[in-house]
């Protein structure tokens, strides 16, 4: 199964619809499934997002409150073999990995976003996932998505756009 992740798209206008159309169409295709990791900012994004794949959102903490009312702050995704929790995460950079981490138990891997840098490493034998952010500079030099491919095992890879 491969797993498409995205994060921190934080769109705002019609020409940013289109950029994410854009990057999704050429990263994403053929993928099974869409993950976002919260601040969308407009619920227009899943739309977008749906066109290519089946998509799973949460929300983020910039996120408007009619997105915040209408999707989780976390979620687990189940697949035929493994099972992936989904967060954006909160707080300061320092301590991330280890509230996001307390906020599952039994996963394989967590997808979550907030700090825009990309992450990729096996933790307590857990996949930690953040693929960046995929349009918003504020915070990182460069542009990212991810691809989680999960066969055998699960694993990341981080793509920069």
């Amino acid at each position: 199964m491969r797993i498409g992740a995205i994060s921190d798209t934080h769109i705002r206008t019609p020409d940013d619809l289109r950029e994410i159309k854009g990057i999704a169409s050429k990263h994403f295709q053929g993928v099974d499934l869409i993950l976002h990791a919260g601040d969308l900012v407009i619920p227009d994004v899943l739309e977008t997002l749906r066109g290519i794949a089946k998509t799973i959102a949460v929300c983020g903490n910039m996120d408007p409150p009619g997105v915040r009312e209408a999707l989780p702050s976390k979620t687990v995704i189940e697949t035929d073999r493994f099972k992936i929790g989904l967060a954006h995460g909160w707080g300061p950079p320092t301590g991330l990995i280890e509230r996001i981490k307390g906020e599952f138990s039994g996963v394989d891997c967590i997808v979550f976003g907030h700090t825009h840098e990309p992450f990729n490493k096996i933790i307590d034998g857990v996949l930690l996932f953040n693929p960046g952010s995929a349009t918003d500079k504020i915070f990182a030099s460069q542009n990212y998505v991810g691809i989680l491919e999960a066969d055998e095992k699960i694993k990341g890879k981080i793509i920069k756009v």
